[in-house]
């Protein structure tokens, strides 16, 4: 009996070290020859190829508008690679008709494969047949076998492309994804003329503030738009250049998680909420804080089966927040390029941690994409197994591609053009076991701790009580469940602890609202009735 207790021990422990062993992220860089360097275009894959579709040859954009999004740096040239062999094909976008021409040589698109299929949508860029900088109100379908065909073959490319004008597609910035049958279009912008960082009237920008949702109509011979609706939020939906990643919710849900992206209303900083995105709506959440790889990078999801746990990686980029050598967490609001690989946990009672669990060799990662091989999971082929093998070995996931190199973490102010590239390097990420973690976690810091609102329902007046954990500007912005923005209030700076409001309502129409309340980057959100 004593011996069979001690078995019983002994595997109890052993799954339990199993189930809680850690991984870190390696990267090891090559090149493939022809491939000059690219970062925010469009990826596919296809028996073992990477498709490599629009984006820029350069670095960082100039903040002067005669000097940014150049048209001679558009990338006009559709690559194919092989990694496992070093091959390399290509051909001109001239070979196509010219919308598609226009619109395959821009950057920021929103795109997603379907098995065979990859669907683009949007991109920003010179326009000839404009004469202007515009953002492309274009759908289009491409076969990715029978364009990797004609790439290899020497044939003619033109066939694979199916497109159609859309003006609810003209979107840059924002991300494409697809849960059954539907697709998602998730927030970006619509930018039309030249980048003026001082707001100058050089452009008209409309964020898109929203999730589209569609289905496409023959899709496979005269694609078009047919059912689709609008989910609005004026308040936490309005960001651009962020990351969206297929996620495992508890319970094996499956649906979609945005993270972090810019700007926010309050505040000119990225977002350090999340959304998450399922086939019945999308939830804010307010409870988890990402300080780590806050604008558009490579990002790879990883799903734990034994423990249920969500992992998501995050390749670079840039960051309001970084870990220095002590494991402290620093700011900067320059919001610089940082070299961290970052690790966002979901786990499967829904809480949420965030980790450092690897480093790039250079300042890199900003407009890259992370292209996974094998080992997904049955049910989603868009997220992979944690699949760890033994201590001492690593597991290969896949290739992180292109993107920004920048030669110091804040060029913004000085960039000429010189201070960064778009790299030609790819990386081959492996995850290594690790039986104690050594990762840095990030420290929770939120800055609101509670909102508590009453009377509710409320008439005339609405009391605000809430607790903050350090000084900060506050305020409260009443949204309606359409998601527009109703009023916002500006609270004043506010010292550290207890403190109250109180606002007035009584022109509100009667119904419900959403009262945000905002502390610097930090936001709680509570519902009120107005009777």
């Amino acid at each position: 009996m004593r011996s069979f207790t001690l078995v019983l021990l002994l595997s109890s422990l052993l799954t339990s070290t199993f189930a809680q062993s850690d991984f870190s992220v390696t990267v090891h860089p090559f090149t493939i020859d022809g491939f000059d360097g690219l970062q925010s275009f469009v990826s596919a894959t296809h028996d073992g190829h990477i498709l490599i579709i629009g984006g820029r040859k350069d670095g960082l954009h100039q903040r002067q508008p005669f000097a940014s999004f150049l048209a001679s740096d558009n990338n006009t040239t559709i690559h194919l690679l092989h990694p496992e062999t070093g091959g390399h094909w290509s051909e001109s976008v001239s070979a196509l008709p010219e919308p598609l021409q226009e619109q395959l040589q821009s950057t920021n698109m929103q795109f997603h494969q379907v098995d065979n299929q990859l669907i683009i949508t949007g991109g920003y860029g010179f326009s000839p047949s404009m004469n202007d900088h515009i953002t492309y109100a274009m759908l289009t379908v491409v076969d990715v076998p029978a364009l990797v065909s004609a790439l290899l073959n020497d044939g003619d490319i033109a066939p694979a492309f199916q497109y159609v004008p859309d003006f609810r597609m003209a979107v840059t910035g924002g991300y494409l994804q697809h849960l059954q049958d539907t697709f998602y279009l998730v927030g970006g912008h619509r930018f039309t003329g030249r980048y003026n960082p001082h707001n100058g009237p050089s452009f008209e920008q409309e964020y898109s503030n929203s999730i589209r949702r569609f289905i496409i109509e023959n899709i496979d011979s005269d694609p078009s738009i047919g059912w689709y609706e609008t989910w609005t939020d004026e308040m936490n939906l309005h960001r651009r250049d962020y990351n969206l990643v297929k996620q495992v919710f508890p319970g094996e849900e499956l649906g979609m998680t945005a993270f972090s992206g810019v700007f926010q209303h309050a505040v000119d900083l990225p977002f350090l909420n999340a959304v998450d995105i399922t086939g019945a709506g999308y939830t804010v959440n307010n409870d988890f804080e990402q300080h780590l790889n806050h604008y558009h990078c490579g990002t790879a999801p990883i799903y734990d089966t034994t423990t249920g746990d969500m992992h998501t990686l995050f390749f670079g980029g840039m960051s309001q927040f970084y870990l220095d050598a002590k494991g402290e967490l620093q700011e900067d609001q320059e919001v610089p390029f940082v070299p961290t690989i970052g690790r966002v946990t979901r786990h499967a009672d829904g809480s949420m941690t965030e980790q450092r669990v690897g480093e790039l060799p250079a300042l890199l990662g900003a407009g890259s994409e992370f292209i996974p091989v094998d080992n997904t999971l049955d049910w989603q082929p868009d997220i992979q197994m944690l699949n760890l093998p033994a201590a001492g070995d690593s597991l290969f996931i896949g290739y992180l591609v292109g993107g920004i190199e920048s030669t110091q973490p804040n060029i913004f102010f000085i960039n000429d053009g010189t201070q960064s590239v778009a790299t030609n390097s790819l990386f081959r990420v492996y995850l290594k076991p690790e039986g104690l973690s050594n990762n840095q976690e990030v420290p929770a810091q939120p800055k609101l701790q509670s909102l508590l609102l009453s009377p509710n329902p409320a008439v005339n007046q609405l009391q605000l009580s809430f607790e903050l954990a350090e000084a900060s500007t506050v305020l409260a912005t009443m949204v309606d469940y359409q998601g527009k923005i109703i009023r916002q209030t500006d609270l004043g700076y506010l010292g550290a602890g207890e403190q109250t409001a109180t606002l007035g309502i009584e022109d509100l129409p009667t119904g419900a609202y959403l009262l945000n309340l905002t502390a610097g980057q930090s936001q709680v959100v509570e519902r009120f009735l107005k009777k």
